[in-house]
C-alpha cells in the first residue's frame, strides 16, 4: 500500500469515530491478505464491526487472546482487575498452588492473564472458567486449552463441578454493570455487537453481582477473593453487599486506566469479617 492508500485508510477509519485510526489502519493492512480482503475488513469496521472480530484477537495485559464475533472483548481497563488478583494471590501462603476461577469469562482473558503471571512468579495454577454464552465458553476453551483448563457452559456456578467449593483462591467474576437504562448509551460496536448479557447489570447495575455475591463464600477457600469491576459510583452498595454476604470488602482504583476492583476476602477460619471497607490509595 501506498503512504497516499495509507492515508486514505487512516482518514475514512478517522471519519467513522475510530479514535485511534492510524493504529487500526496498520493493524487491518497486515490482516488482510489482497486489496480486496482489505477493503471488505475496512468497509465492515467503519460500519461499526469491533476492530477485535476483524483481526480475531485482541491484545490483553501482553498476551494475543483470541475473540470471535459475538462474545465479549476484555478491555483494558479490566486489566487493572489481573493486577489486584495477582497481587493478592502472592500475599497468600508460599509454595502452594492457587486455584482461579474466572467467572463470566468471556473469552477468557482474565484468567489466562492470571495463571499467566501467576506461573512466571513460580506459582502453580488450578484454572476454571465457566460463561452462560456458548460462543465465548467455545472461544474460552481454545485460549486455555494450552493450561488444560476446564470451560463450563452454564448458569454461574450451577455448572461447577462440587468439588471446587472451599476450594477457590481467585474468584475473577467480571460481570455486567452497566445499569439496563444505560445500555442505549454505549458505544455502538458494544451495544450492537456483543451479547447482552455480558451488559446489562439490571436496574442499578449490580443484580448479577449480587448472585455471585451470594454464593461466593460457599465457594472462596479461607482468605480467597472475589474480585468484581465497578464504577465509582456502585461502591458504598456493592460493599455492604458484600459485607452482608460475611465478605471483608477492600476497594482499589486505578486513576491511571479508569477502573475501580472491589474484592470480597473470604475470612480464615476462626477470624470475623470486617464490616467497613479498605479503601486502597489510587493507582
Amino acid at each position: 500500500m501506498t503512504t497516499a492508500d495509507n492515508g486514505a485508510l487512516v482518514a475514512r477509519l478517522r471519519a467513522a469515530g475510530c479514535v485511534f485510526a492510524e493504529q487500526e489502519a496498520d493493524l487491518l493492512t497486515d490482516a488482510a491478505s489482497s486489496a480486496a480482503e482489505l477493503e471488505a475488513l475496512v468497509t465492515q469496521r467503519v460500519s461499526g464491526t469491533p476492530l477485535e472480530y476483524l483481526l480475531g484477537w485482541t491484545e490483553f495485559r501482553g498476551l494475543r487472546v483470541a475473540v470471535r464475533p459475538g462474545v465479549f472483548v476484555p478491555r483494558q481497563r479490566t486489566g487493572f482487575l489481573v493486577e489486584r488478583a495477582v497481587s493478592h494471590a502472592l500475599g497468600q501462603e508460599s509454595g502452594t498452588a492457587r486455584v482461579v476461577l474466572d467467572m463470566c469469562c468471556g473469552c477468557g482473558a482474565l484468567g489466562l492473564a492470571v495463571a499467566t503471571e501467576l506461573s512466571a512468579a513460580g506459582i502453580p495454577v488450578e484454572l476454571a472458567a465457566s460463561d452462560v454464552e456458548p460462543a465465548a465458553v467455545a472461544c474460552a476453551r481454545d485460549n486455555l486449552a494450552p493450561l488444560g483448563a476446564a470451560v463450563y457452559q452454564g448458569d454461574l456456578f450451577a455448572p461447577l463441578p462440587a468439588d471446587l467449593a472451599g476450594r477457590v483462591d481467585l474468584l475473577l467474576a467480571n460481570v455486567p454493570y452497566v445499569p439496563t437504562a444505560g445500555i442505549a448509551e454505549m458505544p455502538p460496536e458494544a451495544r450492537d455487537h456483543e451479547p447482552r448479557t455480558a451488559l446489562d447489570g439490571g436496574a442499578d447495575g449490580l443484580d448479577v453481582f449480587r448472585r455471585v455475591a451470594a454464593a461466593a463464600p460457599r465457594w472462596l477457600a479461607p482468605g480467597g477473593a472475589l474480585l468484581v469491576e465497578a464504577s465509582r459510583a456502585q461502591v458504598p452498595l456493592a460493599t455492604e453487599i458484600l459485607a452482608h454476604q460475611g465478605l471483608t470488602p477492600v476497594v482499589a482504583e486505578s486513576e491511571e486506566l479508569y477502573a475501580t476492583v472491589v474484592l470480597g476476602i473470604s475470612p480464615p477460619p476462626g477470624a470475623p469479617p470486617q464490616g467497613a471497607p479498605t479503601t486502597e490509595l489510587p493507582r
